[in-house]
């Protein structure tokens, strides 16, 4: 049995990476849909024409990935696909978001993508790919986005090189890099998670300007079904990188030979318009 397993998948680009598989993909037999929410994924049974098996898991929990690396290893299929769409972001001042939000970013963003990757990697063969999703955000340090730009660094960063470690067994990588998504959950909750209290966990820092206020727009932003068939794309084409749309791929260029101080610069003018 051929699978492709998609974490982040009850809502926004998880879930339509699923609802394009049935289109775009030839080579799968079954969905393996990860995410909390159950009631969603159970929804997605009936949206999509590929057989779907829901694992309603946390993958911040260390024993949500044992228990999903224990089905592998009894039914032991080939993983022809694994994208690791589960994320979250924060908005705002670093002391603002506080060390929860933080640790929380820092835990879903890096550890649990990088574990679901090594997770998976045993039972993929020549041919299989792996989409990390990351972001534009990834190519530069962001003030206001200080934790998750940092997370989404550290993925991108790990996709370039496990890209080039596994060239040799025919495994493609491919870092998704979009820019602001608008028909998603991201943005609403990257405002206002974590910052319902107006205090940081310890309770010492008092809330500032909120996340609400640090990035007033979001102009030119992607839309995920654009997103999702963009890097699907990619990712079959074997393209190490994919960055769905005009402003991340400009992105992508610019920050290679521009400073990062200057980068920030233009940043802190931007989030103001």
């Amino acid at each position: 049995m051929r699978i492709a397993v998609v974490t982040g998948a009850s809502s926004g680009l998880g879930r339509e990476y699923i609802l394009q598989i049935n289109s775009s993909e030839t080579n799968i037999d079954e969905i393996w849909a990860i995410a909390r929410r159950r009631e969603r994924l159970e929804e997605l049974k009936a949206a999509s024409g590929i057989p779907v098996r829901v694992f309603p898991l946390d993958l911040l929990d260390k024993k949500s990935i044992a228990a999903l690396g224990e089905v592998l290893d009894r039914e032991k299929p080939v993983v022809a696909l694994l994208i690791n769409a589960a994320g979250f972001g924060k908005i705002g001042g670093s002391l603002e978001v506080g060390m929860d939000a933080s640790d929380r970013m820092i835990g879903l963003n890096c550890r649990s993508a990088v574990d679901m990757t090594f997770l998976c990697i045993p039972y993929m063969e020549r041919g299989s790919r792996i989409m990390e999703v990351c972001s534009t955000a990834a190519f530069q340090p962001f003030q206001y986005l200080n934790v998750y730009a940092a997370s989404k660094a550290f993925l991108y960063r790990f996709s370039r090189a496990l890209r080039v470690e596994l060239l040799g067994k025919g495994i493609r990588v491919t870092a998704v890099c979009p820019y602001w998504i608008r028909d998603t959950e991201f943005i609403p909750v990257a405002r206002t998670e974590g910052a319902e209290t107006g205090r940081d966990p310890a309770g010492t820092v008092p809330a500032g300007s909120g996340g609400s206020k640090a990035v007033r727009h979001f102009p030119l932003s992607s839309k995920v079904s654009s997103v999702a068939s963009h890097s699907l794309r990619a990712s079959r084409m074997g393209l190490p990188v994919s960055t769905p749309g005009i402003v991340c791929t400009l992105h992508w260029i610019f920050a290679k030979f521009i400073p990062s101080e200057l980068m920030m610069g233009i940043w802190a003018l931007l989030r103001r318009v």
